[in-house]
């Protein structure tokens, strides 16, 4: 009976109104609170951090307020030591302030490589073999030998190098080869319309080396950009010969002048290599 009355007392309700109000504002403060500790619905964009140095990174991040920890290191000949590879979480994801992005990045020291034996195998065997163990074939020189275009001596930083001896990846190995007794001139080829790499297979091919590589102020991404000039110049008339192991000077834009499409013919080019490739195989 107690009970009863006590529920339709004036004291029982201003206390359950109080109650209510008590409980209603610890939700209230404990919530603010915590939104405002995690920063709910803040969120920050990952950048796009690869082809940046650790440095680079650094810096960046910390604007971004960001972090960052390196888990892992891989090479790769194109990048310089301390670039960033790969990240995660990836760039545009969303996350919170002062999240941890964690890198992969270029190594300081490249892996060694064996030197593979070229002696006696053609250029174009010479050259896939060189780039199938992450070499680059470097200088072409000739000598005088009946079997043309034969490798004779394999050269780093100007010496010998026996095949089986270590050489970090990527290294340059120069190349010195037979003439054939004489036939010691080629043509010079067409490289216009040719990005850098297709050049390089196509001077290798016909015997001659790359020389200076000049990009004008067009080319952002040198891989997108094609020679649209080149010295010794291509003169389909009355074509003009090098030497065996000489050098083209080429010039490269990102889109070519409508004056030189119109003179570009690279089949024999593309032919050149093709064969190159098929021989080596």
């Amino acid at each position: 009976m107690k009970l009863i009355k006590l529920i339709f007392t004036k004291f029982f309700w201003i206390n359950i109104v109080l109650a209510m109000l008590f409980i209603s504002a610890g939700i209230w403060i404990t919530f603010t609170a915590l939104d405002s500790y995690t920063k709910h619905g803040e969120t920050i964009t990952v950048p796009d951090l690869r082809g940046l140095t650790l440095k680079q990174v650094k810096i960046y991040l910390n604007k971004k307020q960001l972090e960052y920890a390196v888990i892992d290191s891989a090479f790769t000949v194109d990048e310089p030591p301390t670039t960033v590879l790969d990240q995660d979480p990836k760039a545009a994801s969303k996350v919170k302030e002062n999240r941890k992005i964690y890198l992969t990045i270029n190594a300081t020291q490249p892996p060694k490589v064996k030197m593979p034996d070229l002696i006696d195998k053609s250029l174009r065997q010479a050259s896939i073999e060189l780039e199938s163990w992450s070499l680059k074939v470097g200088e072409l020189s000739y000598k005088p030998d009946l079997a043309q275009n034969a490798v004779l001596d394999q050269l780093y930083n100007d010496s010998t190098i026996a095949p089986g001896a270590l050489l970090p990846k990527g290294s340059v190995v120069d190349l010195v080869l037979g003439d054939g007794f004489g036939n010691t001139t080629i043509e010079v080829p067409n490289l216009s319309g040719l990005t850098l790499e297709e050049a390089k297979w196509s001077l290798i091919a016909s015997s001659l080396n790359l020389g200076a590589v000049v990009y004008d102020e067009t080319v952002e991404d040198s891989t997108e950009a094609v020679i649209y000039s080149q010295i010794p110049e291509f003169v389909e008339e009355n074509p003009r010969t090098l030497n065996m192991g000489e050098s083209i000077d080429v010039f490269l834009t990102k889109e070519l002048p409508e004056s030189v499409q119109g003179h570009i013919d690279t089949t024999d080019n593309e032919a050149i290599i093709d064969e190159f490739i098929e021989d080596a195989d």
